[in-house]
């Protein structure tokens, strides 16, 4: 089929096509260093944005513009609807947001995580969201509390050992 006869969009397309990011219709609790990060990386969108506004309007630009202002309108409404949680603010006996959760599981091995905001949650660093099944299994808890973790891979019974706010 010859292209002469497909349109394909401009510039100006691109963006309408782009759907926005959902924010999320729960409050957006985060910690300190939860809001630096938003903070940090809206100032990153900026920058970024500036930089494409201020070079020749072509597709390329155009298509990674709208992503820009895209990104940038979501996290503004993140840091605009944010409840900074401070570790002073949480009971220091139980698991609340904030938390720096040590516990051991039916095998006897053990586990940390921090429950920490949407934004900054990453299990790799053993960061896991307030809205998680394993968080809100651990809400509440206290040192030598058992809890059970419901999982797609089967339940896991968790005994807390410790917690900690920084």
């Amino acid at each position: 089929m010859s292209r002469a006869f497909v349109r394909e969009p401009d510039g100006d397309q691109v963006a309408e096509d782009l759907p926005e990011l959902p924010q999320e219709p729960i409050p957006n609790y985060v910690t300190p260093e939860g809001m630096e990060y938003l903070q940090a990386w809206c100032e990153r969108l900026k920058t970024e944005r500036y930089e494409l506004e201020s070079h020749d309007k072509n597709m390329l630009d155009s298509s990674k513009l709208a992503h820009v202002l895209r990104d940038l309108r979501y996290v503004e409404g993140r840091i605009d609807h944010a409840v900074v949680v401070g570790s002073g603010e949480q009971p220091q006996d139980k698991v609340a947001f904030g938390a720096r959760v040590d516990a051991r599981d039916g095998n006897g091995e053990p586990h940390s995580w921090r429950i920490v905001g949407e934004n900054q949650a990453d299990i790799a660093l053993s960061l896991v969201s307030w809205v998680s099944p394993l968080a809100r299994a651990l809400n509440g808890a206290g040192v030598g509390d058992t809890v059970t973790w419901r999982r797609p891979a089967g339940d896991l019974e968790l005994e807390v050992t410790a917690i900690g706010y920084r």
